[in-house]
């Protein structure tokens, strides 16, 4: 499968293909497209979210489609079409009961799968491998109504650490990937995770669009709101949650080493907001950013940090924010997770707060133009042409 072949994908996705924060499957469908006729499927409007969320954007597309007033099939550019499913599924996923959810997810799958197969049939696919992006619940019975040439399940986060997956995310998504031709996933934890159910597991990396990262390409001065502020400069850019981020390691660095600035980009939780952070004179947030205008933030950094806390929800996470870092060069110092191993010869990796503070005094003083170098052309090596070439090495 690797040079093309005679295959058609269908992207089935938690995300739909409007997603604005940034999407692997969206990112994979336009990579995939280069080579094979893709459909991405949108999610479907669930009966709760028409009740209460009528107003919302999505759910108003959605409803406009079912009554005919926009296109449920629409072509995106050559080779990629998305779907927008004429149906309105049940609201299952916080059912109890294994007899009812299975018995009503059964219902809700064959809605789904209608809705498919009639655009299957209108774009004359042939031969489709169906991508799962960890659409667990509503895409449970697909390979057996769509009768793929491949079922392919995609692990890209730790769905069944967070609380709302866990009344039936546990067995179902073990249940899925047992099914399943094969899985890939885009970080060794969660390879490794698929593997406890399906043999044919795979570790297919993470792809990422760093071409924005460059710090030649970067020529206007620094952006006011960081210019002034004293060197060095200890960054983090993303979102600022308690769920994912070390607050007490960051107040640890600090207060510890007062000479630094330490500078925070992204929208803060209520933790962040209540946090003795805001109380430290050297602690500088700088609020959301939009992202084309990070590159110049990140370029102003000395060492840049992603003190993740561990715990089920981060400690298989790929962030692709390291890969940022090390595109413009930075120094970077990062929690220690089996994910963060493929990063392990360009990033410093923490295992606690004593750590951290040792290891960006090692940043600023080990970064030479060389290590720069190496840190750039590693990052530079995770695109999504590589990442989409490892999943046609796996399917094949």
């Amino acid at each position: 499968m690797e040079d093309g072949g005679n295959f058609d994908f269908v992207i089935t996705s938690l995300q739909g293909i409007n997603y604005s924060a940034g999407s692997n499957p969206v990112n994979l469908a336009h990579e995939f497209s280069r080579k094979y006729r893709v459909l991405y499927v949108n999610y479907p409007a669930d009966r709760m979210s028409v009740l209460r969320h009528r107003q919302d954007p999505e759910i108003r597309k959605r409803i406009n489609v079912i009554k005919g007033k926009e296109d449920s099939l629409v072509k995106i550019k050559d080779n990629l079409w998305t779907l927008y499913p004429k149906t309105i599924l049940e609201s299952i996923s916080q059912i109890g009961s294994n007899l009812i959810f299975d018995f009503l997810n059964k219902i809700n799958n064959r809605r789904f799968a209608k809705e498919i197969s009639k655009a299957v049939h209108t774009l004359g696919f042939r031969n489709i491998v169906v991508f799962c992006d960890s659409d667990m619940f509503r895409s449970f019975y697909l390979k057996d109504l769509l009768k793929p040439a491949k079922f392919v399940y995609y692990s890209r986060d730790n769905m069944i650490a967070v609380e709302w997956w866990k009344k039936q995310g546990v067995r179902i998504e073990a249940a899925l990937i047992r099914k399943a031709d094969l899985a890939v996933a885009n970080s060794v934890f969660l390879s490794n995770y698929c593997k406890k159910f399906n043999p044919n597991s795979f570790y297919v990396g993470q792809g990422c669009d760093v071409s924005s990262f460059d710090s030649s390409l970067i020529t206007d001065p620094p952006p006011a709101d960081i210019r002034d502020i004293r060197k060095p400069i200890i960054g983090y850019i993303g979102v600022l949650y308690k769920l994912r981020l070390d607050i007490e390691a960051i107040l640890f660095i600090a207060k510890q080493r007062p000479e630094w600035s330490i500078v925070l980009i992204g929208p803060e939780d209520e933790a962040f907001k209540n946090s003795n952070l805001h109380s430290l004179p050297n602690v500088y947030f700088l609020g959301s950013k939009p992202p084309a205008s990070l590159p110049p933030y990140l370029n102003c950094f000395d060492v840049a940090i992603n003190p993740q806390i561990l715990n089920e929800v981060t400690i298989g996470n790929y962030p692709r924010k390291i890969d940022e870092y090390l595109a413009i060069g930075k120094p970077t110092v990062a929690t220690l997770t089996e994910a963060m191993s493929v990063f392990k010869d360009h990033v410093y990796l923490a295992t606690s707060k004593e750590d951290y503070l040792n290891l960006i005094g090692l940043g600023l003083k080990e970064n030479t133009p060389e290590k720069t170098l190496a840190r750039e052309k590693f990052a530079r090596g995770h695109t999504w042409e590589a990442n989409a070439n490892e999943i046609y090495k796996a399917i094949g």
